[in-house]
């Protein structure tokens, strides 16, 4: 008995150690799973890379470069943006980075503003990675068959599939001609449909490339928020060569637009843990003494600018005054983006009147339900005065619809006079035809009420013919001077006098407006 108790006791020693360890180890593996979750769903570290980027203002230098970039054809570099393609037909330019980028993983946000007075545009824009520099072609104002990655923003519907405008992403390994009569959707890797064109803020793309994933997000431009970003496309397990150029092209056609580039910025990304270089091993000591020496220079030639500018105008105080007026295309774009403000303001309160009116109307249906009800319950008590309040009730229900119809008239009254008054803008070419129409109108309502006159008469002398005798004695006979077909000839004349002289001034209205 003692041997068995004794063996008990090891066997929950035992049992007590293994459970300890197995506690142990579970622990160590939750751990280190927690800790590798954690160190994965860390953002990566980002790092602004200035000798791949640009940005205003003072952009462009004096002798119209763009430091570390290249541009060609059409672009037109300025102080705040870069115009790749002004909005002339067959336009084409492009601008690329003049140095190799070696990243494995990095994030570029473009900035950029596609406008122009069309309803639609032409052809697009296109941001590059590519091995060697396209600086001309017919892929967007860029070379073919490139070897690297492209996302198009294409904004002309070539292949008539009313899939434009879009942004597509296009890979190639150097043997593949661009399919330009199907937009690329044969070769597309990704893709999604956005307007880019004529909006009130910049577009804001940020296009990401890392741990072997590139995904696209966008800024629609409705709102001046930097981060206001939505997802677009994206494109897994994508391979991309190690080392290349940075570009921007872009090109006209039939159509034309302006096609701006306000920023480019290029960020190197790193894993999480991962120790990222330090900026100084890349720059060279003399290269950063030149730059250092360059903004040393320009930095004293800025001052002394703003000291002479102080002594020609004592009175101005600060920094000079800022251009307080807007374009026209920016006016256009805010009466657009307020009128469209308004027709959806008037759009809530027809709604919400609308529900008003229904659940006016439930209320009705419900009271004339429980009227009913109680009449067919209530038939031989009689309670005359609970019916007539009842029925009172719903007379004013019922007044207070009508009232809220009226109302709602009024306002779709409104808001089709403020239409008519649009429509009236672009439709005054049409305003003789709109006179003539009213002319004729203005005969008709008058013959038919002199006809309707003539008929009270004759039916009025037809019911009391004892009121035709004679009172006074009858003037002598006189010839009449007007006859019948005299008249008519009278009406006929008058009407041909009218019509010419609506139709000659008409002319005349015409002939003015062609000098406006």
């Amino acid at each position: 008995m003692a041997v068995s108790i004794a063996q008990c006791r090891a066997a929950s020693a035992c049992i007590l150690i293994l459970t300890f360890f197995i506690t142990l180890l579970f622990h160590v593996s939750v751990a280190d799973i927690s800790d590798g979750s954690s160190a994965s769903d860390k953002p990566p570290h980002r790092r602004f890379e200035y000798k791949y980027s640009f940005k205003g203002p003072h952009l462009s230098q004096s002798d119209g470069s763009i430091p570390f970039w290249i541009h060609t054809g059409n672009a037109i570099p300025s102080a705040d943006q870069v115009r790749i393609t002004p909005s002339l037909r067959s336009q084409k330019g492009s601008m690329w980075t003049k140095n190799k980028v070696n990243f494995e993983h990095w994030e570029a946000e473009v900035t950029f503003r596609i406008s122009g007075k069309g309803r639609m545009g032409a052809d697009g824009l296109a941001v590059w990675f590519t091995t060697d520099q396209g600086l001309d072609g017919p892929v967007y104002g860029a070379a073919d068959q490139w070897n690297g990655v492209g996302i198009f923003f294409d904004s002309f519907d070539n292949d008539g599939k009313k899939n434009n405008p879009a942004i597509v992403i296009v890979g190639n390994n150097g043997n593949i001609v661009y399919d330009h009569q199907n937009d690329g959707s044969t070769q597309a890797l990704g893709t999604c449909l956005r307007d880019f064109r004529n909006k009130p803020y910049p577009i804001r793309a940020k296009i990401t490339y890392y741990k072997k994933t590139l995904s696209v997000m966008i800024n629609n431009g409705f709102t001046p928020d930097k981060d206001d970003y939505e997802f677009c496309t994206k494109v897994d397990n994508m391979h991309i060569p190690p080392e290349g150029f940075f570009g921007i092209s872009a090109a006209t056609g039939g159509l034309a637009d302006d096609h701006d580039v306000l920023s480019f910025l290029l960020f190197r990304l790193t894993e999480p843990g991962q120790q990222a270089p330090p900026p100084e091993s890349e720059i060279p000591k003399e290269e950063k003494d030149k730059y250092q020496e360059e903004f040393k220079n320009f930095q004293e030639e800025l001052d002394k600018k703003k000291e002479e500018f102080q002594k020609e105008h004592p009175d101005v105080q600060g920094e000079p005054i800022e251009d307080v007026y807007e374009s026209v295309n920016d006016r256009e774009i805010r009466q657009v983006f307020e009128g469209q403000n308004r027709i959806h303001l008037e759009i809530k309160q027809l709604h919400r009147q609308l529900a008003m009116i229904l659940d006016e109307q439930r209320r009705y249906v419900s009271i004339i339900t429980d009227e009913v009800a109680k009449k067919a319950t209530n038939a031989e008590s009689g309670q005359p005065d609970s019916a007539n309040q009842q029925l009172s009730s719903v007379i004013a229900t019922q007044q207070d619809v009508l009232r809220n119809l009226n109302e709602l008239k009024n306002s779709f009254h409104e808001s089709l006079k403020q239409i008519s008054s649009v429509q009236h803008q672009g439709n005054i070419g049409a305003l003789g035809t709109y006179e003539t129409m009213q002319h004729f109108n203005d005969i008709k309502e008058h013959l038919h009420m002199v006809k309707r006159d003539m008929e009270h008469l004759v039916q009025r002398n037809a019911q009391n013919p004892g009121e035709k005798v004679v009172k006074c004695p009858e003037p002598p006979p006189m010839p009449s001077c007007l006859s019948t077909i005299h008249f008519a000839v009278f009406v006929v004349v008058q009407t041909v006098l009218f019509f010419c002289y609506v139709m000659y001034k008409s002319q005349q209205e015409a002939a003015a407006k062609k000098f406006f």
